[in-house]
């Protein structure tokens, strides 16, 4: 059988649709949670219902690690079995060492060209991303134009977003510049936003409520009258998913909208409760 032309290489936080990943023939490399003397593949071993639950009565918090370059390694030689050449995209460097860990892999690879992305973003940034990739590919592309199809999202992407507490990313050391707000923590709702790959402040209110209607109001100032694509994604907070959902196909009636999960890697540094927009214009 001939190969394709390329093969897509994603982490396991672009958290993309099972039916997308199937359809585009994606190569998903998990990142780990380390618990309780295990580690844990994010999305294989531990899905997010059980995680949230365990995390609620845990008396030991979890820890993430990036895929080792071992890791990328198994995903390239099994992607080079059925294409010629690899587009790989990897959460923002400063969250993690995936794409140090990509990079590595890259160079112990012989015979396949590889281009490793640092998304500069994670969640829904990473897989808008790794699904730009894919559609050009689709369109006849070639790895370097798969991967700068990716590339020009990276300016473009938005990833807003609401936790109940900063306590899990103040102790998981991705908190940022919002660390300015730790004095506060109870008394205020921060609303994040990725920067530059990096978690950063944009504003506090008083309640969950509030936040939410916050951060909907910056993603519709900055789609107004524009094409917009957006996704909404949760940690262990449903129903309020949902009304989110509602509210930005309502105000905003994105070309594309996705509803998804935040997995337990990520999870372990938001808490359970957070709710996100990630978006980017046309």
């Amino acid at each position: 059988m001939a190969k394709a032309k390329v093969a897509i290489v994603v982490d396991s936080t672009a958290y993309l649709p099972p039916e997308i990943v199937d359809q585009y023939n994606l190569h998903i490399v998990p990142l780990l949670v380390n618990w309780e003397g295990q580690s844990l593949r994010d999305n294989v071993d531990i899905k997010p219902t059980e995680f949230y639950t365990r995390l609620k009565t845990a008396k030991e918090m979890p820890t993430t690690s990036q895929p080792s370059p071992g890791d990328f390694k198994v995903a390239f030689e099994k992607a080079a079995e059925t294409a010629e050449s690899i587009v790989c995209l990897t959460i923002s460097q400063p969250l993690s060492g995936t794409y140090a860990s990509a990079i590595a892999a890259q160079h112990m690879v012989e015979g396949v060209p590889i281009e490793v992305v640092d998304s500069r973003s994670t969640t829904m940034g990473l897989g808008f991303m790794a699904l730009a990739a894919a559609h050009a590919v689709a369109n006849g592309a070639d790895y370097k134009e798969a991967a700068n199809a990716a590339r020009v999202l990276i300016p473009k992407m938005r990833v807003v977003f609401v936790v109940d507490t900063l306590e899990f990313l103040h102790r998981g050391g991705r908190i940022g510049g919002a660390s300015r707000y730790i004095g506060t923590m109870l008394s205020i709702k921060p609303i994040l936003h990725l920067e530059d790959g990096k978690i950063e402040p944009l504003d506090r209110v008083r309640t969950k409520t509030k936040a939410v209607a916050h951060m909907l109001q910056i993603m519709s100032n900055e789609t107004a009258g524009k094409k917009t694509h957006a996704a909404v994604i949760h940690a262990a907070a449903p129903a309020e998913a949902d009304q989110i959902y509602a509210r930005v196909q309502g105000q905003i009636a994105p070309e594309s909208l996705y509803l998804t999960e935040i997995s337990p890697v990520i999870g372990t540094h938001t808490g359970p409760g957070a709710v996100a927009v990630v978006y980017y214009t046309e």
